[in-house]
């Protein structure tokens, strides 16, 4: 990871219980790593993808329930035998992983009780619905991009100075408006179900102009 952001001590408040109605609007991770004398400590990582209440995202860092540190994502935090990152797409969390010295690298288990945590269980439960949904994600976003692009295209060179520039282009694909605005939303829901796994790509996942 690059441009992890400095890191600030935590005042030591309890992890807030997690609620239902915070599916979408808060990711919780854990991961279980022995302490100096041996016995199993939890970490846990609080991050609300959609910012604080000044908008920010940031990374919450909790030792058994303990809050031990804060940083703006993305962030990196010290922990015994490595560092966990953290890092968030424009529809939530693409990296919570434990990253040991020697570079291996371990995903943390989303709480049960979250978004991410009840998709996880489904892949448990019910592996090929899991796998269909997937797949189907992977489909669409593929589709919208190949879609997408020459109309986006088309938008940006109608703009005067490209337009005198470098000319102007005409999309071979012209779509009526409830198509564009049906494939939006199939895509926000794409996007969204691979949040869930953690999956990200640069280009499917909106990276290409996110600034990733």
């Amino acid at each position: 990871m690059s441009r992890d952001e400095p890191v600030t001590l935590g005042g030591g408040e309890r992890l807030p219980r997690y609620r239902w109605w915070q599916a979408f609007s808060r990711s919780l991770f854990h991961l279980q790593l022995a302490g100096g004398n041996g016995s199993l400590q939890t970490w846990s990582v609080d991050v609300r993808p959609g910012g604080d209440a000044d908008s920010v995202v940031r990374a919450r860092l909790y030792l058994d329930g303990v809050h031990q540190a804060t940083a703006k994502v993305p962030a990196a935090f010290p922990v015994p035998g490595g560092t966990i990152e953290v890092a968030v797409s424009a529809f939530g969390v693409k990296r919570s992983h434990y990253v040991t010295f020697d570079g291996r690298e371990r995903q943390l288990s989303p709480d049960p009780s979250s978004a991410e945590g009840r998709r996880a269980r489904l892949d448990r439960t019910h592996p090929g619905v899991s796998r269909t949904l997937g797949v189907a994600s992977m489909v669409v976003l593929a589709v919208a991009l190949v879609l997408g692009i020459p109309q986006i295209l088309e938008q940006i060179t109608q703009i005067p100075p490209v337009a005198e520039t470098v000319g102007t282009f005409s999309s071979p694909v012209q779509l009526p408006g409830w198509v564009n605005i049906s494939l939006l939303v199939a895509t926000l829901a794409a996007s969204t179900e691979r949040a869930l796994r953690l999956r990200y790509n640069w280009l499917l996942d909106g990276g290409l102009f996110g600034g990733d």
